[in-house]
């Protein structure tokens, strides 16, 4: 069943590989329609797209306000509305603090945290006019808990929590905005640390893409009493 045949469409940020088309595809199977965006993997973004009905594509440069604009309004004029939105795409890097530079810095901020924002706005406005809506943000294990060499990535995904938590105020009632923050997950870059992150993982293992994306599927079909919450998918080394 292609995307615009499906009443409830939700569109996914950095589908194109990893968590992102792992989320994609299990929204896909769960019955909701697909948009896929993209920043520069458009290979892999049509291959998500093809296994997702055909889904509709969305480029778009995140660093970018202006082209987080055009995307929705393009989202808007081609879906016709939207009812959910999971900001997916994120950069991370290893920067020594005492070393790091405002471009490393803002790597990281304008993806991380600015284009979050953005995202969440331009996409309520949209979801307003429709009475409902969804939005999920995903943020990481290291918006919960410091990690000496990622200060900077820590401080976007811990910004990523508590702009969850405020906007699901300031969108109440008809949308709700959820965070699910993924521990150690398979995809995940290969750290020196990583092994031993693992080894103190309760459950002594990492974790699937597929299982972060069976958390966002869990907001975008719970009711709006559900807001403003964070899932960490983390084998529960957050509670360590």
């Amino acid at each position: 069943m292609a995307t615009e045949e499906r009443s409830k469409i939700v569109l996914v940020t950095g589908a194109a590989k990893r968590i992102g088309r792992a989320i994609a595809l299990r929204l896909y199977q769960a019955g909701y329609g697909v948009a896929i965006h993209y920043g520069g993997s458009e290979k892999e973004a049509r291959a998500t797209a093809e296994q997702c009905g055909e889904a509709l594509l969305f480029q778009a440069d995140l660093t970018r306000v202006d082209d987080i604009r055009r995307m929705f309004r393009d989202a808007q004029d081609r879906l016709g509305s939207l009812y959910g939105l999971v900001n997916n795409a994120a950069r991370f890097t290893r920067r020594d603090a005492l070393e790091m530079t405002e471009a490393d810095w803002d790597f990281i901020q304008d993806v991380n945290l600015k284009a979050t924002f953005f995202c969440c706005q331009q996409a309520a406005l949209i979801m307003k006019k429709a009475g409902e809506g969804r939005i999920v943000n995903i943020s990481s294990l290291g918006g919960i808990r410091p990690w000496a060499d990622h200060a900077h990535y820590c401080a976007s995904k811990a910004g990523v929590i508590m702009l969850t938590r405020a906007l699901a105020k300031s969108f109440a009632p008809e949308i709700s905005v959820n965070s699910v923050a993924p521990g150690v997950i398979l995809s995940s870059a290969e750290e020196p640390r990583t092994q031993d992150m693992i080894a103190a993982t309760p459950a002594k293992r990492r974790g699937t893409p597929e299982e972060v994306a069976d958390a966002v599927l869990y907001f975008l079909n719970a009711t709006n009493f559900i807001t403003g919450q964070v899932i960490a998918v983390d084998g529960g080394l957050s509670q360590r």
